[in-house]
């Protein structure tokens, strides 16, 4: 199957926080459950360079580069191979009107389009020299923001570490209006990490994602990295049939 979108994802910052289950239980679509790493539940505040962007193979003029900050958690369901382990996102921030309207028109993704800018200051980071990443994006009057500096070299997550359950997830996930699901592959290669110091994250939570996110995504995360990031193809989507009522 062709792929609908391709790109390049760089150096995404993820900051991790443990959340209640009970906070993302009524964001699970349908035909899904909450994925858990140890037996916790976690969500991810992520900022990336989104860059050569093209829709089947065409790039959009002024549409091509530019940054995306989301906020997402972590599904799976049962396909015919087994386990497929997917994203589900509460909101979706990129800098281009048109973007956002057509993702959340068509595809009933939370996208929302407000002015962006970032810092990404990598230089030598492959070899051990400190990195810094940061993006941010201004909303009612301010600007929010979320950043990390970078430790030593990246290196492949190790297999069943928490890298590898943030990073490692091949499907998205999303409720659709008439209550059934959206599921789409995504397609790249495994990326390598640099574990994360000096984390900040500056964002009004309540505002932008519900006072349910208020207290979990406060204070230093569980964990933080960066990872390299790479080339990505998204495939198009199939509509999960809605579950029957009880």
């Amino acid at each position: 199957m062709r792929p609908f979108l391709t790109a390049t994802w760089r150096y995404l910052l993820m900051l991790n926080y443990e959340v209640d289950p009970a906070v993302l239980r009524p964001l699970v679509p349908r035909g899904t459950e909450l994925d858990a790493w140890q037996g916790r539940t976690f969500a991810s505040m992520v900022g990336f360079r989104f860059l050569d962007t093209r829709v089947r193979g065409l790039a959009v003029p002024f549409h091509r580069d530019f940054d995306e900050v989301n906020l997402r958690f972590y599904v799976r369901r049962l396909g015919p191979e087994g386990w497929r382990r997917g994203v589900v996102f509460v909101r979706e921030i990129v800098p281009r009107l048109a973007i956002a309207t057509v993702a959340r028109v068509l595809y009933n993704e939370p996208y929302v389009a407000c002015p962006m800018r970032h810092a990404v200051t990598m230089e030598g980071a492959d070899t051990g020299a400190p990195g810094h990443v940061e993006y941010a994006w201004k909303s009612h009057g301010r600007w929010h923001q979320l950043s990390a500096r970078t430790l030593g070299t990246p290196a492949e997550s190790a297999p069943g570490s928490q890298e590898e359950f943030i990073t490692e997830h091949y499907w998205g996930y999303t409720a659709q209006r008439d209550g059934g699901c959206a599921e789409y592959r995504v397609e790249h290669p495994r990326w390598s990490v640099w574990r994360a110091q000096e984390t900040a994250f500056d964002c009004d939570v309540a505002r932008f994602y519900g006072p349910a996110f208020s207290e979990c995504l406060r204070g230093t995360p569980h964990s933080a990295f960066v990872a390299t990031g790479s080339e990505v193809s998204v495939f198009p989507g199939n509509e999960l049939l809605p579950l029957p009522s009880p």
